[in-house]
């Protein structure tokens, strides 16, 4: 029976066990996405019961400064502009 040469078969088994690390750290990476894509909505979520609660306590035209939490009124032409 004919048989390629061991260096040849060292350098495909090494390139198989590299293909087969590479598409395991893709799936790993598929799951790590899915995860953080799953966590990003539960903060839109959660922002947005926050934003609500605020919203409700100052007033639906408060605008409020996220580094100081200064709270200014929208002005008139930017509530206009949201109608």
């Amino acid at each position: 029976m004919k048989k390629i040469e061991e260096k040849e078969l060292a350098n495909l088994q090494e390139l198989h066990t590299e293909f087969n690390k590479l598409k395991t750290s893709l799936g790993d990476l598929a799951l790590q996405k899915h995860g953080i894509c799953l966590r990003v909505e539960e903060l839109k979520k959660e922002f947005q019961t926050h934003e609500k609660a605020l919203s409700d306590k100052y007033g639906v035209n408060s605008i409020i400064n996220l580094e100081t939490g200064e709270i200014r009124e929208k002005e008139k032409e930017e509530v206009k502009e949201k109608e």
